[in-house]
């Protein structure tokens, strides 16, 4: 089965490509550049560096949120686009769970989590158990501080994954203390093969019902939901 992984949710930009469990190509960057411009080429330089076509694909796996709201929407709507127009399968799967993938085979807890903003983040809890990264608390959108006091009272050993991980490293020690696991290096970013691997088996989604999993809504559109719940209250 050759899959074709598209990760534009954050600030990093990536694609892959994989032949059932083999990692065919990758493509990666880390930079503050328009997804939107940059995604097809990108999808493109890829399918030519491997000698795939697009008529030889069978799956999309896309990166469905949380993460930037544009860079999700951007991800999804290409995905989608693809799927329906060569006829083959997507699957839309969690950001965070393809962040968590950085944690496979090791024995603890893996808390992968993106900057929602003032003092916020979206974060789940997840273990890797039976060869596959397993859901064990759900994902939310929570004030950091609030996160940090439930993994304490579990007390068990956490690896923190995130590409802001700078941003809370010191809270995260403070509340956690020696029950925390930060690693150095490259770890903190989400690979597109992992995002292919996390959907090999997934049942596909439906095409056309496919919605990015924000975990809030934009801010805008919470508004406009605020003040007509006021307007018909009033």
């Amino acid at each position: 089965m050759n899959i074709l992984a598209i990760d534009t949710s954050n600030q990093v930009l990536g694609v892959a490509i994989l032949k059932d469990e083999l990692i065919i190509g990758e493509l990666v960057t880390n930079i503050k550049k328009n997804h939107s411009v940059r995604l097809m080429p990108a999808i493109d330089q890829l399918m030519k560096e491997t000698n795939m076509t697009p008529d030889m694909l069978d799956k999309i796996v896309v990166a469905k949120g949380p993460g930037s709201f544009t860079g999700v929407r951007i991800g999804l709507a290409t995905a989608k686009s693809l799927a329906w127009a060569l006829d083959i399968p997507v699957v839309g799967i969690s950001s965070l769970e393809t962040l968590a993938y950085q944690g496979c085979f090791l024995n603890m807890f893996v808390c992968p989590f993106f900057d929602a903003r003032r003092s916020n983040v979206y974060t789940g809890l997840y273990q890797w158990d039976e060869d596959k990264m397993t859901l064990v608390k759900n994902e939310q959108n929570i004030s950091m501080t609030d996160w940090l006091e439930q993994l304490q009272m579990d007390g068990k050993k956490v690896l923190f994954l995130s590409p802001d991980i700078h941003l809370y490293e010191d809270v995260i020690m403070e509340y956690m203390g020696n029950l925390a696991v930060i690693p150095q290096g490259p770890y903190h970013l989400a690979k597109p093969s992992h995002l292919g691997l996390a959907g090999l088996t997934k049942q596909p989604d439906n095409t056309h019902t496919l919605i990015p999993n924000y975990l809030r809504l934009a801010e805008a559109e919470a508004k406009w939901l605020k003040a007509q719940k006021e307007q018909n209250n009033g």
